[in-house]
Protein backbone atom coordinates (compact mmCIF):
# COMPACT_ATOMS: atom_id res chain seq x y z
CA UNK A 1 0.00 0.00 0.00
CA UNK A 2 2.12 3.55 -0.70
CA UNK A 3 2.57 5.83 2.11
CA UNK A 4 0.44 8.86 2.41
CA UNK A 5 3.46 11.30 1.78
CA UNK A 6 4.18 8.96 -1.25
CA UNK A 7 0.60 9.24 -2.78
CA UNK A 8 0.17 12.75 -2.02
CA UNK A 9 3.38 13.55 -3.95
CA UNK A 10 1.96 11.21 -7.09
CA UNK A 11 -0.81 13.58 -6.97
CA UNK A 12 0.69 16.88 -6.49
CA UNK A 13 4.35 16.96 -7.18
CA UNK A 14 6.06 19.47 -5.21
CA UNK A 15 4.41 21.55 -2.60
CA UNK A 16 5.90 24.93 -4.68
CA UNK A 17 4.28 23.53 -8.23
CA UNK A 18 0.62 23.52 -6.85
CA UNK A 19 -1.97 24.94 -8.74
CA UNK A 20 -5.10 26.75 -6.47
CA UNK A 21 -7.45 24.76 -5.81
CA UNK A 22 -10.57 25.98 -8.35
CA UNK A 23 -13.09 24.11 -10.16
CA UNK A 24 -11.23 20.61 -9.22
CA UNK A 25 -10.77 21.72 -5.22
CA UNK A 26 -13.38 19.42 -3.99
CA UNK A 27 -12.54 16.00 -5.73
CA UNK A 28 -8.75 17.09 -5.07
CA UNK A 29 -9.47 17.97 -1.18
CA UNK A 30 -11.55 14.29 -0.95
CA UNK A 31 -8.94 12.60 -2.54
CA UNK A 32 -6.02 14.04 -0.43
CA UNK A 33 -8.40 13.44 3.23
CA UNK A 34 -9.00 9.96 1.64
CA UNK A 35 -5.28 8.81 1.73
CA UNK A 36 -4.52 11.04 5.09
CA UNK A 37 -7.54 9.40 6.74
CA UNK A 38 -5.20 6.17 6.55
CA UNK A 39 -3.26 6.63 9.52
CA UNK A 40 -3.30 8.95 12.66
CA UNK A 41 -6.32 10.45 14.51
CA UNK A 42 -7.35 14.21 14.14
CA UNK A 43 -4.54 14.82 16.83
CA UNK A 44 -1.97 13.89 14.82
CA UNK A 45 -3.32 15.26 11.81
CA UNK A 46 -3.64 18.24 12.49
CA UNK A 47 0.09 18.89 12.50
CA UNK A 48 0.27 17.26 9.40
CA UNK A 49 1.53 19.92 7.36
CA UNK A 50 2.07 18.55 4.08
CA UNK A 51 -2.14 17.63 3.77
CA UNK A 52 -3.08 21.05 5.17
CA UNK A 53 -0.83 22.74 2.71
CA UNK A 54 -3.79 21.46 0.48
CA UNK A 55 -6.47 22.88 2.30
CA UNK A 56 -4.61 25.94 2.17
CA UNK A 57 -4.15 26.35 -1.55
CA UNK A 58 -8.00 26.32 -1.43
CA UNK A 59 -8.26 30.03 -0.76
CA UNK A 60 -7.03 32.84 -2.79
CA UNK A 61 -6.42 35.20 0.20
CA UNK A 62 -4.11 38.00 0.58
CA UNK A 63 -0.62 36.55 2.22
CA UNK A 64 0.75 40.22 2.85
CA UNK A 65 -0.87 40.71 5.60
CA UNK A 66 -2.37 37.92 8.85
CA UNK A 67 -6.18 37.60 9.12
CA UNK A 68 -6.48 36.37 12.86
CA UNK A 69 -9.99 37.69 12.69
CA UNK A 70 -12.04 35.32 11.30
CA UNK A 71 -14.26 34.97 13.92
CA UNK A 72 -16.63 38.12 12.85
CA UNK A 73 -16.62 36.32 8.82
CA UNK A 74 -14.07 34.42 6.94
CA UNK A 75 -13.15 34.40 3.26
CA UNK A 76 -14.25 31.48 1.60
CA UNK A 77 -13.01 28.67 -0.53
CA UNK A 78 -12.39 29.41 -4.22
CA UNK A 79 -14.58 26.80 -5.10
CA UNK A 80 -17.53 28.78 -2.88
CA UNK A 81 -16.97 31.97 -4.42
CA UNK A 82 -17.03 30.86 -7.57
CA UNK A 83 -20.22 28.74 -7.39
CA UNK A 84 -21.56 32.38 -5.42
CA UNK A 85 -19.94 34.12 -9.01
CA UNK A 86 -21.61 31.61 -11.24
CA UNK A 87 -24.98 31.83 -9.99
CA UNK A 88 -24.97 35.45 -9.74
CA UNK A 89 -23.88 35.44 -13.25
CA UNK A 90 -26.78 33.17 -14.42
CA UNK A 91 -29.25 35.06 -12.06
CA UNK A 92 -28.27 38.36 -13.86
CA UNK A 93 -29.29 37.24 -17.18
CA UNK A 94 -32.76 37.39 -16.67
CA UNK A 95 -33.78 37.55 -12.79
CA UNK A 96 -37.46 37.35 -13.06
CA UNK A 97 -36.93 33.51 -14.91
CA UNK A 98 -33.62 32.79 -14.06
CA UNK A 99 -33.60 34.06 -10.22
CA UNK A 100 -37.00 33.44 -9.22
CA UNK A 101 -38.16 30.40 -11.24
CA UNK A 102 -34.62 28.22 -11.44
CA UNK A 103 -32.38 29.06 -8.89
CA UNK A 104 -34.64 30.02 -6.03
CA UNK A 105 -36.30 26.51 -5.77
CA UNK A 106 -33.22 25.01 -5.13
CA UNK A 107 -33.10 26.26 -1.74
CA UNK A 108 -35.18 23.36 -0.82
CA UNK A 109 -32.05 20.74 -1.30
CA UNK A 110 -29.75 23.22 0.77
CA UNK A 111 -32.32 22.88 3.66
CA UNK A 112 -32.31 19.04 3.31
CA UNK A 113 -28.11 19.21 3.30
CA UNK A 114 -28.20 21.92 5.89
CA UNK A 115 -30.39 19.81 7.90
CA UNK A 116 -28.79 16.44 7.82
CA UNK A 117 -25.56 17.85 8.23
CA UNK A 118 -27.21 19.24 11.71
CA UNK A 119 -29.16 16.71 12.55
CA UNK A 120 -32.74 17.49 12.02
CA UNK A 121 -36.00 17.38 9.79
CA UNK A 122 -35.63 19.57 7.28
CA UNK A 123 -39.23 21.05 8.17
CA UNK A 124 -37.51 22.18 11.14
CA UNK A 125 -34.63 24.49 9.47
CA UNK A 126 -34.92 27.97 8.08
CA UNK A 127 -32.84 29.61 5.73
CA UNK A 128 -31.80 32.99 7.01
CA UNK A 129 -28.86 35.82 6.16
CA UNK A 130 -26.60 35.00 9.26
CA UNK A 131 -27.25 34.31 13.34
CA UNK A 132 -28.76 37.40 13.97
CA UNK A 133 -31.68 37.41 12.05
CA UNK A 134 -32.17 33.80 13.11
CA UNK A 135 -31.84 34.98 16.70
CA UNK A 136 -34.22 38.08 16.60
CA UNK A 137 -36.82 36.09 15.09
CA UNK A 138 -37.29 33.73 18.52
CA UNK A 139 -36.57 36.79 20.54
CA UNK A 140 -39.50 39.05 18.91
CA UNK A 141 -41.64 36.26 17.71
CA UNK A 142 -42.39 34.39 20.66
CA UNK A 143 -45.10 35.58 23.36
CA UNK A 144 -43.81 37.23 26.34
CA UNK A 145 -46.28 39.17 29.00
CA UNK A 146 -45.05 41.99 30.68
CA UNK A 147 -42.99 41.13 34.13
CA UNK A 148 -41.92 37.95 32.12
CA UNK A 149 -38.19 37.28 32.41
CA UNK A 150 -35.12 36.18 30.22
CA UNK A 151 -32.31 34.90 31.39
CA UNK A 152 -28.95 35.58 29.26
CA UNK A 153 -25.23 36.49 30.47
CA UNK A 154 -23.32 39.55 30.21
CA UNK A 155 -21.21 38.01 27.34
CA UNK A 156 -23.81 37.36 24.80
CA UNK A 157 -23.18 38.73 21.58
CA UNK A 158 -24.03 43.01 21.69
CA UNK A 159 -26.64 42.79 18.75
CA UNK A 160 -29.06 39.98 20.93
CA UNK A 161 -28.64 41.81 23.98
CA UNK A 162 -29.96 45.05 22.25
CA UNK A 163 -32.73 42.89 20.71
CA UNK A 164 -34.11 41.81 24.14
CA UNK A 165 -33.64 45.11 25.65
CA UNK A 166 -35.31 46.80 23.09
CA UNK A 167 -38.13 44.55 23.70
CA UNK A 168 -37.98 45.57 27.51
CA UNK A 169 -38.39 49.02 26.71
CA UNK A 170 -41.40 48.45 24.74
CA UNK A 171 -43.62 45.83 26.22
CA UNK A 172 -42.05 45.57 30.23
CA UNK A 173 -40.45 42.30 30.04
CA UNK A 174 -37.43 41.53 32.64
CA UNK A 175 -34.17 41.06 30.91
CA UNK A 176 -31.46 39.20 33.76
CA UNK A 177 -27.89 38.88 32.94
CA UNK A 178 -25.54 36.76 34.73
CA UNK A 179 -22.14 37.22 34.98
CA UNK A 180 -19.06 34.09 34.88
CA UNK A 181 -15.25 33.91 35.01
CA UNK A 182 -13.56 33.59 31.37
CA UNK A 183 -12.19 30.75 31.50
CA UNK A 184 -15.10 29.15 34.23
CA UNK A 185 -13.83 27.27 36.83
CA UNK A 186 -15.84 24.07 35.37
CA UNK A 187 -19.04 23.91 32.97
CA UNK A 188 -21.13 22.46 36.04
CA UNK A 189 -19.92 26.20 37.25
CA UNK A 190 -22.14 27.37 34.12
CA UNK A 191 -25.44 25.12 34.92
CA UNK A 192 -25.09 26.37 38.08
CA UNK A 193 -25.21 30.06 37.54
CA UNK A 194 -28.40 29.93 35.58
CA UNK A 195 -30.17 27.68 38.18
CA UNK A 196 -29.35 29.54 40.81
CA UNK A 197 -30.71 32.74 38.64
CA UNK A 198 -34.24 31.46 37.76
CA UNK A 199 -37.38 32.95 39.36
CA UNK A 200 -40.69 31.60 39.24
CA UNK A 201 -41.40 34.29 36.26
CA UNK A 202 -38.43 33.39 34.24
CA UNK A 203 -39.85 31.71 30.67
CA UNK A 204 -36.98 32.03 28.23
CA UNK A 205 -33.40 31.03 28.69
CA UNK A 206 -30.88 32.58 26.06
CA UNK A 207 -27.17 32.01 25.88
CA UNK A 208 -24.36 31.29 23.26
CA UNK A 209 -23.20 27.77 22.19
CA UNK A 210 -19.42 29.05 22.19
CA UNK A 211 -19.51 32.89 23.44
CA UNK A 212 -17.59 35.59 20.41
CA UNK A 213 -15.69 37.52 23.42
CA UNK A 214 -13.49 34.17 24.67
CA UNK A 215 -14.18 31.12 22.90
CA UNK A 216 -16.19 29.47 26.10
CA UNK A 217 -18.05 26.55 25.05
CA UNK A 218 -20.85 26.07 27.28
CA UNK A 219 -22.63 22.81 28.63
CA UNK A 220 -25.56 23.15 26.32
CA UNK A 221 -27.46 19.71 26.86
CA UNK A 222 -27.24 20.25 30.92
CA UNK A 223 -28.75 23.91 30.48
CA UNK A 224 -31.16 22.89 28.31
CA UNK A 225 -32.61 19.78 30.14
CA UNK A 226 -33.13 22.29 33.48
CA UNK A 227 -34.76 24.54 32.01
CA UNK A 228 -37.29 22.09 30.00
CA UNK A 229 -37.62 21.02 33.16
CA UNK A 230 -38.86 23.88 34.43
CA UNK A 231 -41.07 25.13 31.54
CA UNK A 232 -38.18 27.21 30.67
CA UNK A 233 -37.95 27.71 26.61
CA UNK A 234 -34.27 28.35 25.55
CA UNK A 235 -32.81 29.63 22.61
CA UNK A 236 -28.96 29.12 21.32
CA UNK A 237 -26.95 31.47 19.90
CA UNK A 238 -24.42 29.18 17.92
CA UNK A 239 -23.00 31.55 15.82
CA UNK A 240 -19.64 30.23 16.39
CA UNK A 241 -20.57 26.98 16.79
CA UNK A 242 -21.38 25.46 13.95
CA UNK A 243 -18.58 23.73 11.32
CA UNK A 244 -16.60 25.15 14.48
CA UNK A 245 -16.25 21.73 15.82
CA UNK A 246 -18.56 18.97 15.73
CA UNK A 247 -21.99 18.15 17.31
CA UNK A 248 -25.37 17.83 16.26
CA UNK A 249 -29.24 18.98 16.99
CA UNK A 250 -29.41 15.94 19.63
CA UNK A 251 -26.19 17.08 21.39
CA UNK A 252 -28.14 20.27 22.36
CA UNK A 253 -31.88 19.22 22.81
CA UNK A 254 -32.62 23.18 22.93
CA UNK A 255 -35.86 25.23 21.15
CA UNK A 256 -33.93 27.34 19.30
CA UNK A 257 -30.73 27.87 17.51
CA UNK A 258 -29.48 30.14 15.46
CA UNK A 259 -26.26 30.59 13.43
CA UNK A 260 -24.53 32.15 10.86
CA UNK A 261 -22.59 30.12 7.95
CA UNK A 262 -20.04 32.65 6.57
CA UNK A 263 -17.50 31.91 9.95
CA UNK A 264 -16.71 28.56 10.61
CA UNK A 265 -18.52 26.68 7.59
CA UNK A 266 -17.06 29.25 5.14
CA UNK A 267 -20.07 29.82 2.82
CA UNK A 268 -20.83 33.22 1.23
CA UNK A 269 -21.25 36.49 3.47
CA UNK A 270 -25.02 36.65 4.32
CA UNK A 271 -26.11 33.24 4.88
CA UNK A 272 -26.99 31.11 7.93
CA UNK A 273 -29.67 28.84 9.43
CA UNK A 274 -32.22 28.52 12.11
CA UNK A 275 -33.42 25.70 13.64
CA UNK A 276 -37.29 25.77 15.98
CA UNK A 277 -38.22 22.26 17.22
CA UNK A 278 -41.39 21.21 15.40
CA UNK A 279 -43.73 21.99 17.42
CA UNK A 280 -42.93 25.34 18.11
CA UNK A 281 -43.40 26.79 14.46
CA UNK A 282 -46.62 27.45 14.99
CA UNK A 283 -46.56 29.38 17.88
CA UNK A 284 -43.46 31.78 16.79
CA UNK A 285 -43.99 35.33 14.78
CA UNK A 286 -41.94 35.86 11.45
CA UNK A 287 -40.07 39.38 11.36
CA UNK A 288 -41.88 39.87 8.09
CA UNK A 289 -45.32 39.23 7.48
CA UNK A 290 -46.51 35.88 6.00
CA UNK A 291 -50.06 34.51 5.43
CA UNK A 292 -51.93 32.31 7.93
CA UNK A 293 -51.58 29.28 5.52
CA UNK A 294 -47.89 29.36 6.31
CA UNK A 295 -48.33 29.74 10.18
CA UNK A 296 -46.94 25.93 10.71
CA UNK A 297 -44.39 26.44 7.95
CA UNK A 298 -41.13 26.94 8.58
CA UNK A 299 -40.57 28.84 5.35
CA UNK A 300 -42.53 31.41 7.18
CA UNK A 301 -39.01 32.48 8.67
CA UNK A 302 -37.92 33.19 5.04
CA UNK A 303 -40.32 35.42 3.70
CA UNK A 304 -38.17 38.66 3.62
CA UNK A 305 -38.74 40.00 0.08
CA UNK A 306 -36.38 39.88 -3.00
CA UNK A 307 -33.03 38.67 -2.00
CA UNK A 308 -30.22 36.62 -4.15
CA UNK A 309 -30.24 33.43 -4.30
CA UNK A 310 -27.03 32.66 -5.20
CA UNK A 311 -26.07 33.54 -1.41
CA UNK A 312 -27.99 30.49 -0.07
CA UNK A 313 -27.24 27.96 -3.06
CA UNK A 314 -23.63 28.37 -2.66
CA UNK A 315 -23.55 26.94 0.58
CA UNK A 316 -24.10 23.46 -0.41
CA UNK A 317 -20.61 23.94 -1.90
CA UNK A 318 -19.49 25.36 1.65
CA UNK A 319 -20.88 22.12 3.02
CA UNK A 320 -18.93 19.88 0.61
CA UNK A 321 -15.78 21.38 1.66
CA UNK A 322 -16.35 21.08 5.20
CA UNK A 323 -17.14 17.41 4.68
CA UNK A 324 -14.08 16.90 2.30
CA UNK A 325 -11.96 17.84 5.54
CA UNK A 326 -14.24 16.22 8.11
CA UNK A 327 -15.61 17.90 11.39
CA UNK A 328 -13.59 15.91 13.85
CA UNK A 329 -9.87 17.19 12.11
CA UNK A 330 -10.77 20.24 11.35
CA UNK A 331 -11.70 20.97 14.65
CA UNK A 332 -8.17 19.45 15.80
CA UNK A 333 -6.54 21.48 13.27
CA UNK A 334 -8.42 24.57 14.52
CA UNK A 335 -7.18 23.47 18.35
CA UNK A 336 -3.69 22.69 17.32
CA UNK A 337 -3.15 26.12 15.84
CA UNK A 338 -4.71 28.02 18.91
CA UNK A 339 -2.63 25.77 21.53
CA UNK A 340 0.67 26.88 19.39
CA UNK A 341 0.47 30.62 20.57
CA UNK A 342 -1.35 29.90 23.64
CA UNK A 343 1.58 27.56 25.09
CA UNK A 344 4.34 30.19 23.33
CA UNK A 345 2.85 32.98 25.33
CA UNK A 346 1.24 31.70 28.51
CA UNK A 347 5.03 32.13 30.44
CA UNK A 348 5.22 35.83 29.27
CA UNK A 349 4.92 38.84 32.09
CA UNK A 350 1.49 39.77 32.38
CA UNK A 351 0.02 37.38 29.81
CA UNK A 352 -3.67 36.34 30.52
CA UNK A 353 -5.78 33.78 28.73
CA UNK A 354 -9.01 33.89 28.77
CA UNK A 355 -9.65 30.82 27.43
CA UNK A 356 -9.26 27.33 28.32
CA UNK A 357 -7.28 24.41 27.02
CA UNK A 358 -9.87 21.94 27.70
CA UNK A 359 -11.20 20.87 24.14
CA UNK A 360 -14.76 20.43 25.76
CA UNK A 361 -14.39 24.18 26.65
CA UNK A 362 -12.78 25.81 23.38
CA UNK A 363 -12.07 25.60 19.77
CA UNK A 364 -9.96 27.92 17.81
CA UNK A 365 -11.42 31.18 19.05
CA UNK A 366 -9.41 32.23 22.18
CA UNK A 367 -8.68 35.59 23.85
CA UNK A 368 -5.39 36.82 25.71
CA UNK A 369 -4.85 40.07 27.52
CA UNK A 370 -1.95 41.45 29.29
CA UNK A 371 -2.55 43.13 32.78
CA UNK A 372 -2.59 46.88 32.62
CA UNK A 373 -2.74 47.17 28.44
CA UNK A 374 -5.52 48.10 26.75
CA UNK A 375 -6.95 46.33 24.21
CA UNK A 376 -6.96 48.48 21.26
CA UNK A 377 -3.19 49.10 22.13
CA UNK A 378 -2.20 45.72 21.29
CA UNK A 379 -4.37 45.72 17.98
CA UNK A 380 -2.93 48.53 16.72
CA UNK A 381 0.56 47.50 17.43
CA UNK A 382 -0.07 43.73 15.61
CA UNK A 383 -1.49 45.94 12.26
CA UNK A 384 0.73 48.70 12.94
CA UNK A 385 4.38 46.77 12.90
CA UNK A 386 3.34 43.73 11.86
CA UNK A 387 0.00 43.90 9.58
CA UNK A 388 -1.47 41.02 11.46
CA UNK A 389 -5.24 41.95 11.88
CA UNK A 390 -7.07 41.22 15.29
CA UNK A 391 -9.63 42.06 17.46
CA UNK A 392 -9.71 43.91 21.11
CA UNK A 393 -12.03 42.78 23.06
CA UNK A 394 -13.43 45.15 26.17
CA UNK A 395 -15.33 43.25 28.77
CA UNK A 396 -14.05 43.43 32.12
CA UNK A 397 -14.23 39.41 32.45
CA UNK A 398 -12.23 38.91 29.41
CA UNK A 399 -10.05 42.17 28.16
CA UNK A 400 -7.95 41.16 25.18
CA UNK A 401 -7.60 40.71 21.92
CA UNK A 402 -9.79 37.98 20.39
CA UNK A 403 -7.69 35.97 18.24
CA UNK A 404 -9.45 33.70 15.80
CA UNK A 405 -7.49 31.62 12.73
CA UNK A 406 -8.88 29.23 10.03
CA UNK A 407 -8.00 26.05 8.19
CA UNK A 408 -6.48 28.58 5.53
CA UNK A 409 -4.58 29.48 8.03
CA UNK A 410 -0.25 28.52 8.13
CA UNK A 411 1.51 27.92 11.15
CA UNK A 412 3.82 30.27 10.21
CA UNK A 413 1.61 33.01 10.34
CA UNK A 414 0.58 32.02 13.70
CA UNK A 415 4.22 32.15 14.76
CA UNK A 416 4.24 35.32 13.28
CA UNK A 417 1.89 36.59 15.44
CA UNK A 418 3.35 34.80 18.60
CA UNK A 419 7.01 36.54 17.88
CA UNK A 420 4.89 39.94 17.35
CA UNK A 421 3.78 39.46 20.73
CA UNK A 422 6.81 38.79 22.28
CA UNK A 423 8.25 42.08 20.88
CA UNK A 424 5.39 43.98 21.95
CA UNK A 425 6.06 42.64 25.84
CA UNK A 426 9.85 43.61 25.66
CA UNK A 427 8.62 47.19 25.34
Amino acid sequence: MLSRRVFLNSMFGSAMALPALRSDGIERIFSATAALGREGTPEEQAADEAYWREIQQAFMVDRSWVNLNNGGVSPSPTVVHDALKRQLDFSNHGPAYTMWRVLEPQIEGVRQRLAREFGCDPEELAVTRNASEALEICQLGIHLEPGDEVLTTDQDYGRMLTTWDQRARREGIVITKISFPAPPPSMDDLVARFERAITPRTKVIHFCHITNLSGQIFPVKAICRMARARGIQTIVDGAHAFAHFPFQRDDLECDFYGTSLHKWLLAPIGTGFLYMRREKVKDVWPLMAATAEMDDDIRKFEEIGTHPAANHNAIAEALTFHQGIGPERKAARLRYLRNRWMQRLESLPGVVHHTSYDPAQACGLANMGIEGVEPGEMASFLWDKHRIFVVGIGHPDCTGIRVTPNVYTTVDEIDRFAEAMEEFVRR
